[in-house]
């Protein structure tokens, strides 16, 4: 039952077929089984996730009406603030912080009838592409225990692998929803900033840093959307139209440009080799891809001013934080008028480039990641293809470009390098067009069946 889907789950949910309580013992008998070895659920709340799922069984039975997400469980990354449950931020600042209030996403799963689980780990403030930190330590690739996991949604990705939880939320400023779910071969969507609404309490019109879903399935990515998109005035940029999108069909008059480096990036030689093997699936699907130089260069600039900005105003005067929080901090605070003026217009351009090339594609598709998962124990990776990396951020550039282009981006299982780690696949589209890259997705996963393959646990 574990690893069935959260469409399938839902269904035999709301046929009876299958108690909530049943699906809940399930996962935390799981979850008690493989847990231990990955450290992917850091918070766990059994007992209360049972009373639920017992509750949830009971309303059925008296005619409720069921929610989308009736009975299913669901982990939270353990930057979500959770009223009563320990919420730690991955910060040994906050190591017994528990809040008194929901996030806006926790009260929205609530509300469509899932069910909280427990957290799920991530690096201090979400800060990295690796999952570790001092209060949990590291989190372990489920498909080679001696591998990052990815981040900073390392833990909600890892715990889908596992299948631990069939739904998990995440985060990405840089590319933490769509790293990890390559890093772990699930599926990822980073969406157009405003689709899934966040409230921030000091940095209100940034638009890097967006809520997303993490499933191990394109239609579950869907169906979680769906529950968790839609508009409130918390946030200045939310998107007032709701979320729905009906899956399936080919990509028959498509046009996608592939490349294989965004203009010119270091990419491993496996991760390289396992992307491209994506283009004659894509057009065996009907699509017209071609080979696009694109280049995204001028996104350098513009999301490390915006972050190191972002990061001072957020963590300035919180003393103790770790060395990539810090190091980050230090970064704001020499940002000046002129950089940030710098940092818009350099968008600026970037965002009228696209529009005209959105004119010519309807996807842009690339690598996720440029390295499969590496050593848990190096704090990042330091080298691609002979090219040194100046910091822990620039190996992750092929995320992070994409971050400011302010549009929706997935990461869907698109093969395994001959060690058998993962590789995912990057579909971009144009801004606010999340069910045509689902459905893209959806058609791209259906063809390969990568996603099926599950870690040797």
């Amino acid at each position: 039952m574990h690893y069935l889907t959260a469409v399938e789950l839902s269904r035999l949910l709301r046929s009876r077929e299958v108690s909530a309580a049943e699906v809940m013992e399930a996962h935390l008998r799981r979850i008690e089984e493989v847990n231990p070895r990955i450290n992917a659920i850091v918070t766990l709340v059994a007992d209360q996730a049972l009373d639920q799922a017992r509750a949830a069984d009971a309303a059925l039975a008296r005619g409720a009406e069921p929610g989308p997400l009736h009975g299913l469980p669901v982990a939270h990354k353990d930057l979500v603030a959770t009223a009563g449950i320990r919420t730690t931020f991955g910060s040994a600042l906050f190591a017994d912080h528990v809040p008194v209030e929901d996030d806006l996403l926790v009260r929205r799963v609530r509300a469509a009838g899932g069910i909280t689980i427990g957290k799920t780990n991530t690096p201090e403030f979400g800060t990295g592409s690796h999952t570790v930190n001092e209060v949990f330590g590291a989190t372990r690739n489920p498909y080679d225990l001696s591998k990052s996991a990815g981040g900073s949604s390392g833990g909600a990705a890892a715990a889908l692998a596992a299948g631990l939880v069939p739904l998990a939320d995440g985060s990405d400023m840089g590319g933490s929803l769509r790293n990890p779910a390559s890093f772990c071969n699930v599926a990822g969507l980073r969406p157009t900033p405003g689709r899934v609404p966040q409230k921030s309490p000091v940095a209100a019109w940034l638009t890097l840093s967006v809520p997303g879903p993490m499933a191990r399935t394109v239609g579950d990515l869907a169906l979680f959307l769906s529950a968790i998109a839609g508009f409130d005035p918390c946030s200045p940029y939310a998107i007032r139209e709701p979320f729905t999108v009906r899956l399936g069909g080919d990509l028959a008059r498509k046009r996608i440009a592939f490349s294989p480096d965004l203009g010119g990036l270091a990419v491993d030689a496996e991760t390289a080799r396992v992307t491209a093997e994506a283009v004659p699936v894509l057009a065996e699907l009907g699509a017209k891809v071609e080979h696009a130089d694109v280049d995204l260069s001028d996104a350098e600039d513009a999301f490390r001013i915006y972050r190191a900005w972002t990061y001072a105003a957020q963590f300035g005067d919180l003393p103790g934080v770790g060395p990539n929080v810090a190091w980050n901090v230090e970064q704001g605070r020499a940002v000046t008028g002129a950089d940030l003026a710098r940092a818009e217009r350099l968008r600026t351009a970037l965002y009228h480039r696209m529009n005209a090339f959105w004119d010519d594609y309807d996807f842009l598709v690339a690598p996720v990641s440029q390295v499969p998962p590496f050593p848990v124990e190096h704090p990042y990776v330091t080298e691609i293809d002979g090219e040194p990396m100046p910091d822990y951020l620039a190996w992750m550039r092929s995320c992070y470009w994409v971050s400011v282009l302010h549009a929706p981006a997935l990461s869907v299982p698109c093969g395994f390098t001959s060690d058998g780690l993962p590789v995912g696949l990057q579909i971009i589209g144009r801004p606010w067009a999340e069910a045509d890259v689902l459905r893209a997705g959806h058609a791209f996963e259906t063809a390969t069946n990568h996603g099926s393959v599950r870690p040797p646990l």
